[in-house]
């Protein structure tokens, strides 16, 4: 079941839905920003330019980016692989 993490960690209904949204009250502009990265990761990375990588500077330290650029990465790969082979989501 897609977001079954999410829920697990305690996100309500409302906060998934607004994932879908970037202008939801419910995100925060951290949040936002993030997920403003993963899916343009995700569908073309070349559209990744300098007025987005600003935006999550001003979100994240260093450190933080480095380890949402690699997660985001790993589990953007790892759908991938699932789907290349057939893996239905857990």
């Amino acid at each position: 079941m897609r977001y079954a993490g999410a829920r697990h960690a305690g996100a309500t209904e409302a906060k998934i839905a607004a994932i879908n949204d970037e202008s939801s009250d419910l995100l925060s502009p951290r949040e936002r920003a993030a997920l403003k990265f993963a899916e343009k990761l995700a569908v073309d990375h070349q559209k990744i330019d300098g007025a987005l990588w600003a935006e999550l500077r001003s979100q994240f330290t260093e450190a933080e980016l480095i380890e949402l650029v690699a997660h985001t990465t790993l589990y953007i790969g790892f759908g991938r692989f699932n789907e290349i082979i057939g893996l239905e989501p857990a």
